[in-house]
């Protein structure tokens, strides 16, 4: 993952700077150090306003200037204006009434306060007000037109909600501020680009940027723990940098694969997300179904409290996995009728059945159907799990092709068999291994995932190549 240089502008604002200034040269801090005669200097300003006045791109960039010095010039009709690393503390009032202005650079000077004569400016699309000393972003700005916005390195602490009305804003960087929460209207700019918000004091960031169509995005060195698991709709995303922050989901050794193994964490998770809301619905018992006193009183509140239920035929016991401490009431020695006992085995067996996916997924990193069953019936991924946790256990597995996309019985058999005689030679215990129908005609769900978890248990070694699916 790239660091992003964070002063000055990237992306569409450097394309704009580089056609707005190509010809004009750039300051260098080397020459300014050099003692220049006054007069020397005088020509030189006076040279840079007239050809302001002629060309319409007035560049006063890099003279310490404290006084806006074109007074005695008609530069109203200038289009672009750079009024950079000067010593300027407001914004040239004189400068707001240039209504064709496009593209307006005061980066590097001592602005504390973004006037609202700004808004004469109804033509600005470019505005860099960057290494000033803003505390504040004035809601009014946002009624100009702007496509690049750089107000980095100021004193920002807060970004105001009217930030929703730049629909055209392309670019924004507030890199370098004190901004503890983005505001939400964020997740209106639907023109966006790239977004820079390096260096702050976030600790959350906000869902609605997952509705962006954001290219770039930079949210390095601040206090955020978790990337929002929406955040895998960003698919046009290309760079993204995420480096010294306290990463806990993705963890930080993923995060330091990149972006492909984000994004592969974040639709493994919303998957798991969805299995385990699945995992609650209890199955259709058709007329044996629980009466409603009992399902509202004890079933209700052990499954909202993300337990595990286990019943005998007539005692009742809870136990959770989340806080072994967990106590309630209802829980000790319950008499229930067999409803209830059947009702609790169900949902013992899709826990099991969610585990064992959750783990062929993990380990394959691939995405199973809600079907589990049907997807390993035909033992082409258990075969690759093999492989995967000890290269070439199974020398030849039967894949679908385009032509045949179903194996025959016979082929998903020998898939099957193949498999097991690895779990075998791998070191498998006998009685946690599954039989052949189990897998064949989905008989055993359980079982395949007790074979499964005692596979994964396995001390795997490191493959040159892993096989593929």
């Amino acid at each position: 993952m790239k660091m992003a240089a964070s002063q000055g502008a990237v992306g569409p604002a450097t394309a704009l700077q580089g056609q707005h200034y190509l010809n004009v040269a750039h300051w260098n801090p080397g020459v300014m150090q050099q003692q220049q005669h006054p007069l020397h200097t005088a020509r030189s300003l006076e040279r840079a306003l007239e050809d302001a006045v002629c060309s319409g791109m007035l560049n006063i960039s890099g003279r310490k200037l404290r006084d806006y010095p074109g007074l005695n010039y008609d530069l109203t009709d200038t289009t672009q204006a750079d009024l950079s690393k000067n010593r300027f503390c407001e914004i040239p009032p004189e400068v707001c009434m240039f209504a064709p202005l496009e593209s307006l650079n005061l980066y590097h000077n001592c602005i504390k306060v973004v006037p609202e004569a700004i808004i004469n400016l109804q033509m600005l699309t470019y505005l860099n007000i960057s290494r000033n000393q803003l505390s504040v972003l004035p809601k009014f700005l946002f009624n100009l037109p702007l496509k690049v916005l750089v107000v980095s390195n100021n004193k920002l602490l807060s970004i105001p909600e009217e930030i929703g009305k730049a629909k055209d804003l392309m670019e924004l960087d507030i890199s370098c501020n004190e901004i503890q929460v983005l505001p939400t209207q964020m997740g209106k700019l639907l023109a966006l680009r790239e977004l820079n918000i390096r260096r702050n004091c976030l600790q959350v960031l906000p869902d609605e940027l997952s509705d962006l169509p954001l290219i770039r995005l930079d949210f390095s060195c601040n206090k955020i723990t978790e990337i929002p698991i929406s955040y895998r709709k960003l698919k046009q995303l290309q760079h993204i940098v995420l480096d010294n922050n306290p990463m806990q989901s993705p963890p930080a050794q993923i995060c330091l694969k990149g972006k492909i193994h984000i994004f592969k964490y974040l639709n493994l998770q919303a998957c798991r997300l969805d299995k385990k809301t699945d995992t609650l619905d209890l199955p259709s018992l058709g007329k044996r179904c629980l009466p409603q006193q009992l399902t509202d009183r004890y079933l209700q509140p052990c499954l909202s409290s993300s337990c595990l239920c286990y019943f005998s035929k007539h005692t009742y016991i809870l136990t959770t996995t989340i806080d072994s401490t967990f106590r309630a009431p209802y829980c000790q020695h319950l008499f229930v009728s067999d409803q209830v006992f059947l009702a609790a085995q169900m949902i013992h067996i899709k826990h099991n059945v969610c585990v064992c996916s959750q783990n062929l997924e993990s380990r394959l990193k691939v995405l199973l159907p809600d079907d589990v069953g049907a997807a390993l019936m035909d033992g082409v991924v258990l075969c690759h799990l093999a492989n995967h946790i000890r290269p070439r256990s199974v020398a030849s597995i039967h894949v679908p092709s385009p032509a045949v996309p179903k194996l025959s019985m016979a082929k998903c058999r020998r898939n099957v068999e193949n498999f097991l005689d690895a779990c075998k030679k791998l070191g498998v215990p006998q009685d946690k291994l599954c039989l052949p129908h189990h897998i064949l005609e989905e008989r055993g769900l359980v079982k395949v995932g007790v074979t499964v978890q005692a596979l994964l248990e396995l001390p795997s070694s490191k493959p040159n190549q892993l096989s593929t699916i």
